[in-house]
This record gives structure tokens, C-alpha cells and sequence, in this order.
């Protein structure tokens, strides 16, 4: 799939601008960076092919689902004003197409490699070294590993994943959210960010992948009934 390999560097530049701003303004300076960050979305999506849109706008419905699962109901994470900033949503898209062209900027046998070294490493850390027991983490890791060695789309997985571990990394590090120290309900230690944060990541990629191509083909369907409902339709 094309995208402009720019898209592997433009996309966490901004993301990690828009954290560090995140930490300086209050509710109505999240709105504007929502809306900012919705319209470079939009714009991103504008040039690339309908596959790659339909991929990152379900990227967008899935991970926002999690976002609301996992940080207002769950708890398991909280923002910095304890909301669900909207520039959230969009940004998931963003970093979807930034791992993905990660991969025409990377071989896919040194990206698959550098997030299963990466993800193993983390996962050994957080049980060893960490300042904070990562049990939980260290449970997400296994997932990533089968993935990176089972599926065809390893190469979109290994990218998204590097993509994501270094914005969680940074995202805690300037105190943008920040991970509960054990998983409510069940009492088991989590770091901040935990090592299989990146690994569930994965669910909302194959989600994507899984449906998006239903999805264009069933708008596709669509707008040809209507073609043929509708004479002179999509005509100039």
C-alpha cells in the first residue's frame, strides 16, 4: 500500500508536539487541539488509497472504544484532567498511518525483529529491573510475539508497535496519563506504561484490517445502488 514515507516521521513529531502542549493548557486548549488534530487527520487520509482510509478511520472507532472501556470505565489509566481528551481518537489514526509507513522506510525482517527484541526485553524488565512490577504487561507480551511470528501483516504490527511504545513511553514520562499501579478489580501490578500497552495495540490494528476491507466494499456496494436508483448520479 503507498503512503509517502514522510507520514513515518511527520506523524510522531506532531503526536509528541501535541502531548507536550496537552501539559500546558486546560480544557478548552484540549478542544482546539482536538479539532487541530481531527483536520490533519482528515488531511492525511485526503491522498492515500480507500483501503489505507477505511483502515485508519476503523483504527479510529475501535481504539476509541478501548479508550472509553479502558480509561473512563475501567480505570486502568487516567488523563491528566481525568477526561477523554478528543484529540484521542484522531491521533490513534495518526499513529496507525505512522507505523505503517514505517514499513516502506524499514526492511520488514529489522522492524519485526526490533519490536520482538524490544517487546520481550520490556516484558523481561518490568518482571526484574523496573522501579514498578509489571506483571500485567508481561502478559500482553506473548500476544505480540505470536502476532510478529504468525500473521502476514507482521510488518504493520512491528511498526505500529514501535510507534506506540515510544509515544507511551513519552506520554507518562511529561505526565500526560499515567497507569493505575495495579489493574482495578483484580489486583494485578501494572507498570507505567506497562510492556503490553504496545501488544494490545495490536487488537485495534487487526480489527482494522479485519473490517475495513468489508467496509469499502460494502460503501462500494452502496454507492452503486444508488447509481443505479438514481440516474445521473456521480456524473459531472
Amino acid at each position: 500500500m503507498s503512503l509517502p514515507r514522510w507520514y513515518a516521521v511527520a506523524g510522531p513529531a506532531y503526536l509528541a508536539t501535541l502531548l507536550a502542549v496537552d501539559t500546558q493548557v486546560g480544557l478548552h486548549g484540549q478542544l482546539v487541539l482536538g479539532g487541530a488534530t481531527w483536520l490533519l487527520l482528515l488531511a492525511a487520509l485526503r491522498p492515500l488509497p480507500a483501503l489505507a482510509r477505511a483502515q485508519a478511520l476503523a483504527v479510529v472507532v475501535f481504539a476509541t472504544a478501548g479508550e472509553v472501556t479502558g480509561s473512563l470505565v475501567w480505570g486502568v489509566y487516567r488523563y491528566r484532567l481525568h477526561d477523554l481528551p478528543l484529540f484521542i481518537p484522531p491521533a490513534h489514526g495518526l499513529v496507525y498511518l505512522s507505523g505503517l509507513a514505517l514499513v516502506r522506510v524499514v526492511r520488514t525482517r529489522w522492524l519485526v525483529a526490533a519490536a520482538a527484541v524490544g517487546s520481550i526485553g520490556w516484558g523481561i524488565a518490568g518482571l526484574t529491573v523496573l522501579p514498578r512490577l509489571d506483571v500485567a504487561g508481561a502478559i500482553g507480551v506473548p500476544l505480540l510475539v505470536v502476532f510478529l511470528w504468525r500473521s502476514r501483516s507482521r510488518a504493520v504490527y512491528a511498526g505500529v508497535f514501535l510507534v506506540v511504545a515510544a509515544l507511551e513511553l513519552y506520554g507518562t514520562s511529561i505526565g500526560t496519563w499515567r497507569w493505575a499501579v495495579e489493574l482495578p478489580g483484580l489486583g494485578i501490578p501494572d507498570g507505567n506504561p506497562p510492556s503490553g500497552v504496545a501488544a494490545g495495540y495490536v487488537w485495534f490494528d487487526v480489527m482494522a484490517l479485519l473490517f475495513a476491507p468489508r467496509l469499502l466494499a460494502a460503501v462500494q456496494r452502496t454507492w452503486q445502488l444508488r447509481r443505479r436508483l438514481v440516474p445521473g448520479i456521480g456524473q459531472a
